[in-house]
């Protein structure tokens, strides 16, 4: 008995790096491991006993907050492995988020393995993880709103107008045409055109500003001269497609002149408030000695985002642009709010927004593009998309004076869409503009066109290297 207690006594040798990784071992395979398969079979069990459940095939409600407990780590653990591969490749995090919601979706798991999925996502957790990740969205669009720094344009003013504007006009008309063609067989029963024609192009405009600085940070001090000028242009032109999308709820919640009009009016007077009553009030209480705390300031910025949120839904816009205007209107510089925005930004990133993009994956499915003529479409999304902004950009900043090399890199950074593209995506959707399949076709554009950036930027660098 005593040479079994050894290797606890202080007097002997610390035991080497095999020994002490035993334990952990041990433990993984005698304790975790079979945790896990307790979980799964009573998992399986509550589903195929007793016919399946409650009467009526419904699930209690502790049923569904158990399936939420079990779907939450899955999503959050899937999110952050695939992140971590595509951070390797050179790739920003956020896009490796979205492609793990495309992959957790009806599209991959739902194709390989439909009962695993079905039992990872039941029905009933639908609408709360819905719920989860809109408050992650909105909790986003406050940060976006307060990141963008449209104090940058001044100085370069024109050249920056000039750039942004043009790389939203023309692909609003590029997006208009290609409505044209696709009105007739993949709009929404009953809607009008100009709803319609007018989601589709402002979908093409999209530029996504978060992402472009994540993609610009990420890369060598110097290595791109025209970093500073792409984000004043993102950020003038995300501004312009932010207001052409409130137009657009606007006519698909009230198609006629008077209802629409109302509700641009109600908009500009909830702009007016932010500005001229929200923000001096934000300025004096965020100055004031002693007064404010970061732990005081973060549940009052929490409230304050949520009932803008409510303000703009009630208006008639959408939930998202409360929060958007009440970042771009909130003082910056003080401490104790950038305290509560850190906390803000840390879990609205790594633990809500992985739900919106995983409830976005679920509402795409590559099964509905199950014909040649649907593919064929889902290309012309593509190549229009990506020639209307690149080719536009490209052009301007040519026009504008710049080099080859940065006018190339330009259209290269202006044609990123990600995470803004699936907001606007699922704006359109939940308003019955778009349909699931055309939803399907701007989600693998917004992929494509992302993912292309990076590696167009070092192939543009590599082009012209020495020249």
């Amino acid at each position: 008995m005593a040479e079994d207690l050894t290797l606890a006594s202080p007097k002997n040798a610390p035991p080497g790096p095999g020994t002490r990784s035993r334990p952990r071992h041990v433990y993984v395979l005698l304790v975790l491991l079979p945790a896990a398969l307790v979980l799964v079979v009573l998992r399986f069990g509550a589903g195929t006993a007793d016919g399946g459940g409650a009467a009526g095939g419904k699930t209690p409600a502790a049923g569904t907050f158990a399936a939420l407990l079990l779907a939450l780590p899955a999503i959050l653990i899937v999110c952050h492995l695939i992140a971590g591969l595509f951070r390797k490749t050179g790739q920003p995090s956020v896009i490796g988020e979205i492609f793990a919601g495309v992959v957790l979706g009806p599209s991959l798991l739902g194709w390989l393995w439909p009962s695993g999925h079905q039992w990872l996502f039941p029905a009933d957790i639908s609408g709360p993880l819905n719920i989860l990740a809109q408050l992650g969205l909105v909790c986003f669009m406050f940060v976006v709103g307060y990141e963008l720094d449209l104090g940058a344009v001044r100085g370069r003013g024109q050249t920056v107008l000039a750039i942004s504007h043009v790389g939203v006009a023309v692909p609003l008309l590029a997006g208009s045409l290609l409505a044209l063609g696709m009105y007739g067989t993949y709009a929404p029963e009953g809607l009008g055109f100009t709803a319609f024609g007018l989601f589709i192009a402002v979908a093409m405009s999209i530029t996504a500003f978060p992402v472009l600085a994540r993609i610009i940070a990420e890369r060598r001090p110097g290595e791109l001269r025209v970093g500073p000028v792409a984000l004043s242009c993102a950020a003038v032109g995300d501004v312009t497609a932010w207001c052409l999308l409130a137009v657009v709820v606007a006519v698909a919640a009230d198609s006629s002149p008077a209802g629409v009009g109302w509700i641009l009016v109600l908009t500009l007077l909830f702009c007016a408030l932010l500005h001229f009553l929200v923000r001096p009030l934000l300025q004096r209480v965020l100055s004031a000695p002693g007064r404010a705390t970061g732990p005081a300031v973060l549940p009052v910025l929490f409230s304050a985002i949520l009932l803008c949120a409510l303000a703009t839904e009630e208006i008639g816009i959408h939930a998202i642009f409360g929060p958007f205007l009440l970042g771009a209107v909130t003082p910056r510089g003080s401490a104790p709010l950038e305290w509560a925005l850190a906390r803000l930004r840390s879990v609205t990133e790594s633990l809500l927004l992985p739900l919106f993009f995983v409830y976005s994956g679920m509402r795409t499915s590559l099964g509905l593009l199950g014909d040649a003529e649907a593919w064929l479409w889902c290309l012309a999304v593509l190549v229009v998309a990506m020639a209307a902004k690149w080719g536009s950009t490209t052009l301007a900043a040519r026009g504008c004076g710049m080099g080859r090399e940065d006018s190339m890199a330009m259209g290269a950074l202006m044609n990123c869409r990600g995470l803004t593209e699936l907001v606007v995506l699922n704006v359109g959707l939940d308003l019955g503009v778009i349909t699931p399949t055309v939803f399907t076709m701007f989600v693998i554009m917004a992929l494509v066109s992302t993912v292309l950036t990076a590696p167009a930027l070092t192939l543009i660098s590599r082009r012209y290297a020495g020249t």
